[in-house]
């Protein structure tokens, strides 16, 4: 006689009896081709909740992570191109040089060396050329 074994219905954690509802049909699937091979995944609800990506406004250079400017390479118009280094931005202990995103020039730069900055603040306006 063989015995066939059911996944618990309910559990119990002290006074807490979290659900065991099955999420499987609740969480979107996506799929991968890499080369011949398909590769199946469920996305986390983590991802799947996320922010959309917002492409960058063009002209803008913003803070990717909150930290303090250390050091600032150009001035207000001055001609870059698209690489040029502009700023270095220290955060947690590390110091990141931030890069112009396209080429054109400096119009106005919105922080100074020793200023604490959030992410998303604008520190960079560019004009093309």
């Amino acid at each position: 006689m063989t015995r066939q074994q059911h996944p618990p219905q309910s559990v119990r954690h002290g006074k807490k009896s979290p659900s065991l509802e099955d999420q499987s049909e609740k969480t979107p699937m996506a799929e991968l081709e890499v080369g011949n091979t398909k590769y199946q995944t469920r996305l986390t609800g983590k991802f799947a909740n996320r922010k959309p990506w917002k492409r960058p406004e063009p002209g803008r250079l913003l803070a990717i992570i909150p930290g303090t400017i250390q050091k600032i390479m150009v001035r207000e118009g001055t001609k870059v191109e698209k690489g040029t280094p502009i700023l270095i931005l220290e955060a947690m202990k590390m110091r990141n040089e931030i890069l112009s995103p396209f080429s054109g020039m400096v119009k106005r730069i919105f922080v100074a060396e020793g200023d604490r900055v959030a992410k998303g603040q604008l520190l960079v306006e560019f004009k093309s050329l």
